[in-house]
């Protein structure tokens, strides 16, 4: 245990004037708008414009990153914690040119992590995030208590609703709960939008609202129309836009793509340094 620990520290050393992922927590307020669906064909987007790509199942026990490909991944994130694995070997082939690692089934606490677990992520975390462009972490629906520690540490969070009413509201609340435990950059995607007007609209009075309401900006970073493609896609467990790359929502996750990654939303959010790690450490040890 101690050589691999000296191992790993000399691995980090000699990586360290590399540039760390930028982490990104997608998450909605509720359940069923499309947020697992939009980070999978994200992560694909960006991977179609050149950048390594790590898509991180964390619906601990019920996610759906497997089921969206129509593939089980042998190792996933309880063989981490449970049966001693290295983060590396769990890391599998994805869609599209992207790494995935599956949420697994069984396991319940994750985020309460003891000290001895934590340095252990943490060391070989460091390594993995210096392997990528992005990671995206494909949230539980809703926040816990004990989610909420996981969401403080990432750099970016993009929140996911729809036009309806409910889904509207309960993306504010989850903003306004994470507003006031840090102040994080924000990016809005409305999902399922029937027309053009719907989707601005919906982002638009979000946006308003918060700014309102809590003194807080976000950054609209585009929408969604409501496309057969996608429950078809799904049908066939496949990615909506390697299922049909023309339709438009395929086309829109592309447009919405290539403005974050050409930072076409605001450079001050989008070029900020990468403290995961770091926060990691605050939030989970306190210290």
């Amino acid at each position: 245990m101690k050589d691999q620990a000296e191992n790993l520290r000399r691995r980090l050393e000699a990586r360290q004037n590399r540039s760390m992922a930028k982490t990104i927590a997608v998450l909605s307020g509720k359940g069923g708008v499309g947020k697992s669906n939009f980070s999978l064909n994200f992560s694909i987007a960006l991977s179609q414009r050149g950048k390594k790509v790590l898509l991180f199942d964390m619906d601990i026990g019920m996610g759906n990153i497997d089921i969206l490909i129509g593939e089980q991944s042998p190792c996933s994130i309880i063989d981490f914690f449970e049966n001693d694995c290295s983060l590396k070997d769990i890391i599998m082939a994805g869609p599209g040119n992207i790494s995935i690692i599956s949420g697994g089934t069984g396991l319940t606490n994750l985020f309460s992590l003891d000290e001895e677990k934590y340095t252990r992520f943490n060391e070989e975390f460091s390594l993995v995030l210096a392997n990528y462009d992005y990671i995206l972490f494909d949230m539980g629906a809703g926040i816990t208590q004990d989610s909420m520690k996981f969401l403080l540490c990432v750099d970016e969070l993009v929140v996911i609703t729809t036009p309806e009413p409910t889904s509207i509201m309960d993306a504010y609340s989850a903003m306004k709960y994470i507003h006031s435990n840090k102040e994080t950059p924000l990016f809005l995607v409305c999902n399922r939008a029937l027309t053009s007007k719907d989707g601005k609209e919906t982002i638009k009075r979000l946006q308003n609202a918060l700014v309102k309401f809590l003194g807080m900006e976000t950054v609209a970073l585009g929408y969604l129309p409501d496309d057969r493609t996608v429950p078809n896609s799904v049908t066939k467990q496949m990615p909506f836009l390697l299922f049909d790359s023309e339709a438009d929502v395929s086309k829109a996750i592309m447009d919405i793509a290539s403005g974050y990654a050409n930072h076409s939303f605001g450079e001050e959010l989008t070029l900020q340094k990468s403290h995961f790690l770091q926060n990691m450490k605050r939030y989970f040890l306190g210290k």
